[in-house]
């Protein structure tokens, strides 16, 4: 893997891979939402900052997981709705019209490279801006739930607490009062955000699409993004395998490591507007 000892050395190495491969696939984290507010889940050593969030079993299984998932929610969520595309975003929408990238692969739940312009987005984990029953599949904007959940829980509605990065809130509470409705279409569903959680399965169309745009890609750029998850590894490895250059714009340790031909540990924002400046 090649490091660079200079950070004007790894802007000029990212630049020179950028140039080389055309059809080059972004794999985006956390890391490129902090500039819009939005915190990230772990340290530069790969450990979680904050305890793990919400697992899919637990909020299936338990009504009081629900109804503190659901408080902190409707706390949390505002911030990660009002959030805006920062600079990584805007660089790599630029990169996109440019004609530099095939497209990007974001485990974040926000939308902000579509906010921000970019066209061939694959959210491999959901859309924090919609909710699915689990029993109908019918969905509904999380706005729209979030103002009934507002009227059930009045007192809950001026509170504030630290965000999470999936919309989540540094809230503790007694929360064995708060009020969640099931879903209104079948009068019985679990509602619950339309994204992938921790212990549940990336959705197959979704993640055959993802496989579908690395075959088609001629390398990846990781950026921003520890791949601790398994979901957002296994698509760096399954390129890697394939033969494809992998290279990595994020501080810190990653799951991948020993897969990347270039790491560049530089910030990410500034990197990737000098990078789009150049093209």
């Amino acid at each position: 893997m090649q490091q660079c000892e200079s950070p004007q050395a790894s802007l000029e190495a990212l630049a020179a891979f950028i140039e080389r491969y055309p059809r080059l696939l972004v794999v985006s984290g956390a890391g490129v939402s902090t500039e819009s507010g939005i915190p990230d889940y772990r340290d530069s050593r790969g450990e979680w900052k904050r305890p793990p969030p919400m697992d899919h079993r637990r909020f299936m299984a338990s009504h009081a997981a629900r109804q503190r998932y659901w408080a902190r929610a409707l706390v949390g969520f505002r911030a990660l709705s009002e959030a805006r595309p920062g600079p990584a975003h805007r660089a790599l929408a630029a990169l996109e019209a440019r004609g530099r990238l095939s497209g990007i692969i974001t485990q974040n739940v926000d939308g902000l490279h579509q906010q921000a312009g970019s066209r061939r987005v694959i959210d491999l984990h959901g859309r924090a801006e919609l909710v699915r029953c689990m029993r109908c599949d019918g969905r509904r904007m999380r706005h729209d739930l979030h103002a009934e959940l507002e009227a059930l829980n009045p007192r809950w509605r001026e509170l504030g607490a630290a965000i999470s990065p999936d919309g989540d809130a540094d809230l503790e509470a007694d929360f064995g009062d708060f009020r969640v409705p099931a879903c209104g279409r079948c009068g019985e569903g679990i509602l619950k955000p339309d994204v992938v959680f921790f212990g549940d399965s990336v959705p197959g169309a979704r993640l055959a699409s993802a496989l579908a745009a690395i075959e088609a890609a001629e390398a990846l750029l990781v950026v921003g993004s520890s791949l601790m998850v398994y979901s957002g590894f296994r698509l760096v490895r399954q390129a890697a395998r394939a033969g494809k250059p992998v290279a990595c714009l994020n501080r810190g340790r990653t799951r991948a490591d020993d897969l990347y031909a270039l790491k560049a540990s530089l910030p990410i924002g500034e990197s990737l507007a000098a990078l789009a400046s150049r093209f």
